[in-house]
């Protein structure tokens, strides 16, 4: 009995550092597995790849102001008045923010008025009877007064928004026509001189005037007069014969009148001089 325990005494020790040993292992493993759970749970890192940052002198709106440019470059109409392309309206929009010049380019009543009285010469048509605005365009109803009466009615214009921006202003484009239209040439067709012009006409004892205007002349470059017309939407033809077009785009317009007032209906469309 004596002998066994002398025996079993180191074993026990032996055993003893073993467990300790063992345990002080365990310790270790546990502290690893937490560290390693906290790895796993951070944040991911950030990507090495940074966003391009803005050089001296240059502002983000610089990518801006090109993509907008890119953008106004393009218009869905031939531009007829005021602005003979995109480009002179932005100089205008910078005008205007810079001093306010010229606000009537965000009014499209006045600039259809000052199409009709200013470029086309029609200063007997004084008056805006109609105006509706849906999005970027418009339809404007320009008129002559009558003593006792309502105004005459003599075009509908259609303007549309040139450029971009809540300040982009109205550019005149065509008409709508009724009574007295004008469908040759085509819009924006390319033409030379003489032109053929056509459309139709409802009316009595009508005598009818073509002109060939661009740019801001303040006269035709060609104008044929007058051809007796009237009927109930009756077709009629001339040819005008103009030169010296200062730009390629042109305004063809077709007025009748002379019950009222020298010009009581008109119509316009856009064309290109074939050069």
């Amino acid at each position: 009995m004596a002998e066994f325990e002398g025996t079993a005494g180191p074993r026990r020790r032996g055993l003893a550092v073993a467990a300790a040993i063992l345990a002080a292992l365990v310790v270790v493993a546990v502290a690893t597995v937490i560290l390693l759970d906290r790895d796993d749970t951070a944040a991911p890192p950030t990507s090495t790849t940074q966003a391009p940052t803005t050089t001296a002198g240059t502002s983000s709106s610089a990518t801006t102001a090109d993509s907008t440019s890119q953008a106004s470059a393009q218009f869905r109409y031939q531009p007829l008045w005021p602005f003979a392309a995109v480009a002179d309206a932005e100089t205008w929009q910078r005008e205007y923010r810079a001093g306010g010049h010229a606000p009537w380019h965000l009014d499209a009543g006045m600039t259809a008025l000052g199409f009709t009285t200013g470029y086309l010469g029609f200063t007997g048509v004084s008056v805006v009877v109609t105006s509706s605005v849906t999005g970027d365009e418009a339809l404007v109803t320009v008129g002559y007064p009558i003593e006792g009466r309502a105004p005459g009615v003599a075009a509908v214009l259609h303007l549309s928004k040139i450029g971009v921006g809540a300040d982009a202003p109205w550019e005149v484009v065509g008409t709508k026509d009724t009574t007295l239209s004008l469908t040759q040439p085509g819009y924006g067709a390319k033409v030379a001189s003489p032109v053929a012009v056509g459309g139709r006409i409802t009316g009595v004892d009508e005598s009818i005037r073509v002109q060939v205007r661009a740019g801001t002349a303040q006269t035709p470059l060609g104008e044929a007069c007058c051809l007796p017309a009237g009927g109930e939407n009756t077709p009629w033809s001339t040819s005008v014969t103009f030169s010296g077009a200062p730009s390629s785009a042109l305004t063809v317009v077709a007025s009748t009148g002379g019950h009222y007032t020298d010009v009581e209906r008109f119509a316009v469309t856009a064309v290109r001089a074939n050069r």
